[in-house]
C-alpha cells in the first residue's frame, strides 16, 4: 500500500490530487477519528493507494503515517507537491531531511527514511509521462519532514504558478505516482519478474549541485537507486565531516545503504565514511557491478583485483543460496588468461575476442584502460577455459593456414611474404614490398620477382597455462584399464 499526501496549503499539491482522483476508480471513505485538516474526514482509496488530505504544508507535517487506515501496511508515502525555483517547467523527485540546520521543516542533521526504489521508478515514470515542454530531474536532500519513519519521497510539479495550475503537468505527476503501484520502497534487481534476494542496490550521494547530475545518471542509467544526497551546499551547511559523524551515519541508515558516491575531492568526508564502515565507490564501479550479487562481486575483488584496477565481469553467473554461508569463491577456479593469444585474436576481431572472454568467465582482469582482457580470470567450470581457447584459436584461423593446440599452447603456421628474402633479391622497400605481399609479381632491374620467391614459413607460438587435466596432451592419452 502506498500512501499519498495532499496539502491544501499547496496549490500544485491540490491540483495533482484532483488529477489523481480523475484517473482510475477511487472509493471515498469517511474517517471521523481525526480532524479533517489532519488527514481525517473524507479520504480516498484505489487498488494499492490511499490518499489523505491535510491543511498544513508538507514540510510541517512531521510523520503522517498514523493518519492512514492501516499504518503497518504502508510500504511508502508519496508527498505530491509544488517545486519552486528559477528552473522553468520541471518535474522532480527527491527524499527529505537535513544535513545541516532545519530551515525548511524537519530537524537538523536528521533524515526521513528514504524510498530509493520508489524514487527510481517514479523518475523513469515522470520522464515517460512528462509533456514535451517539461524537463525531469532529481534534487538533493534539502528540506523536511525528517520525522517520517515510513519510507517516503516528494514528487513535485514546478516551477511557478503557471505550472502549478497546468493540468498537463499535474496529470503527468499523477500518472507517474500511479505507476508506483506494486513498487517496493527499496530497490532490488529483478530476476524473472521477482525481486532477487540480497542487499538492496542503494547508494548515498555526496557532492555536486542541487540537481546532482551524477546521481541522476545513476538513477536513470544503472541498476542502482540513490537514497539521500548531500549536495555541496548541504555539506557546507553541515560543517566538518569529523564533527558530524552521526549525521553522515544517519544518512546511510535512512537510505538503507552501505555504499556512497562522492563527487569531487573530499578526503575528510571519505575518511569518515570509511571509518564508519561504509565504502566509497565510483560510478564506474556501479556500472560494472550492475545487478550482479554483491557477495560474488566482493569475493571476486578479493580473489583477483578491485574493479578500480580493471576487474570486469563476464556473463557466467555464480550465486549462492539465500541465507547460505557458502563462499562464492568455492564455486569457481582461478585461471591465467593466455594474454598473447588474446592480444593476437584482439588484433583480428576485438569485439569477438571480448565476447569470447565475457561468455566464458565469471570475472577477469584487464589492461589498456580495461579494454583488453589480461591477467587472471575466474571460471565456473574449467571446461569453459578450454572453450575460450577454442574460440580464440578459431579467430586466429582467419589469418593463419593452420592452428594447432598443444600441451604448451597454440601453434599457428602460415606461409607469407618475407621482407628479408625480398631485400636479399634486391627488392627495394616501398610499393614493391606491398605488391609482393599482395601476391603480385614485380620487376627489379629487368628481373621478375615472383611472390613465391620471397615467401617463408611463419610459425607463431602462444603459451597457454591449461588447467590440470585439460591440455590437448591430456585429452590424447588413452584411458588406463583397471
Amino acid at each position: 500500500m502506498i500512501g499519498i499526501v495532499v496539502s491544501r496549503a499547496d496549490a500544485a499539491s491540490t491540483h495533482i490530487g484532483e488529477q489523481l482522483r480523475a484517473v482510475g476508480a477511487w472509493t471515498a471513505h469517511e474517517d471521523g477519528s481525526r480532524a479533517d485538516g489532519d488527514g481525517g474526514g473524507t479520504y480516498y482509496t484505489t487498488e494499492g493507494f490511499e490518499l489523505r488530505e491535510f491543511d498544513a504544508i508538507h514540510i510541517e507535517l512531521g510523520d503522517p503515517t498514523p493518519a492512514f487506515a492501516d499504518p503497518d501496511e504502508l510500504d511508502c508515502i508519496v508527498f505530491v507537491s509544488r517545486h519552486a525555483g528559477e528552473t522553468g517547467r520541471l518535474l522532480t523527485a527527491h527524499v527529505t531531511g537535513n544535513f545541516g540546520p532545519a530551515e525548511y521543516g524537519g530537524e537538523a542533521g536528521s533524515f526521513a527514511r528514504a524510498a530509493p526504489g520508489a524514487h527510481k521508478t517514479v523518475v523513469d515514470a515522470l520522464d515517460a509521462h512528462a509533456p514535451n515542454e517539461y524537463e525531469v530531474g532529481i534534487e538533493c536532500t534539502h528540506h523536511g519532514p525528517s520525522e517520517c519513519a515510513t519510507p517516503s519521497l516528494f514528487v513535485e510539479l514546478g516551477s511557478g504558478e503557471a505550472e502549478w495550475q497546468d493540468p498537463d503537468g499535474a496529470r503527468a505527476v499523477a500518472n507517474a505516482v500511479l505507476d508506483l503501484r506494486g513498487v517496493a520502497a527499496d530497490h532490488h534487481p529483478v530476476d524473472g519478474g521477482r525481486p532477487r534476494n540480497g542487499r538492496p542496490r542503494h547508494v548515498v550521494g555526496f557532492g555536486g549541485g542541487h540537481y546532482t547530475p551524477r546521481c541522476e545518471r545513476l538513477v536513470t542509467e544503472t541498476a542502482w537507486a540513490v537514497g539521500h544526497i548531500g549536495s555541496d551546499w548541504q555539506l557546507e551547511a553541515m560543517g566538518e565531516p569529523t564533527a558530524n559523524r552521526e549525521v553522515i551515519d544517519a544518512a546511510f541508515a535512512a537510505s538503507n545503504a552501505e555504499l556512497a558516491v562522492v563527487d569531487g575531492e573530499k578526503p575528510d568526508l571519505t575518511a569518515v565514511i570509511d571509518d564508519l564502515g561504509y565504502r566509497v565507490v565510483s560510478e564506474t564501479w556501479l556500472r560494472t557491478v550492475g545487478e550482479r550479487p554483491l557477495t560474488v562481486v566482493e569475493a571476486a575483488e578479493t580473489t583477483l583485483s578491485p574493479v578500480a584496477d580493471g576487474l570486469r565481469f563476464g556473463e557466467v553467473a555464480v550465486e549462492t543460496e539465500r541465507g547460505s554461508n557458502d563462499d562464492p569463491a568455492d564455486a569457481w577456479t582461478v585461471v591465467s588468461l593466455p594474454d598473447e593469444l588474446i592480444g593476437a585474436a584482439n588484433g583480428i576481431d576485438a569485439d569477438a575476442t571480448l565476447t569470447a572472454v565475457d561468455e566464458s568467465t565469471v570475472a577477469y582482469e584487464t589492461t589498456e584502460g580495461a579494454t583488453l582482457p589480461a591477467g587472471d580470470a575466474l571460471v565456473a567450470d574449467p571446461g569453459e577455459f578450454t572453450d575460450l581457447v577454442d574460440r580464440l584459436a578459431e579467430l586466429l584461423g582467419r589469418e593463419y593456414a593452420s592452428v594447432e593446440q598443444t600441451a604448451d599452447g597454440v601453434v599457428c603456421r602460415d606461409t607469407g611474404f618475407d621482407p628479408e628474402k625480398a631485400a636479399t633479391l634486391g627488392v627495394p622497400e616501398g610499393p614493391k614490398f606491398g605488391r609482393l605481399a599482395a601476391g603480385e609479381t614485380v620487376e627489379v632491374n629487368g628481373r621478375e620477382i615472383t611472390p613465391d620467391a620471397v615467401e617463408s614459413d611463419r610459425v607463431e607460438r602462444f603459451a597457454v597455462a591449461w588447467p590440470a587435466g585439460l591440455s590437448p596432451a591430456d585429452a590424447a592419452e588413452p584411458p588406463i584399464d583397471e
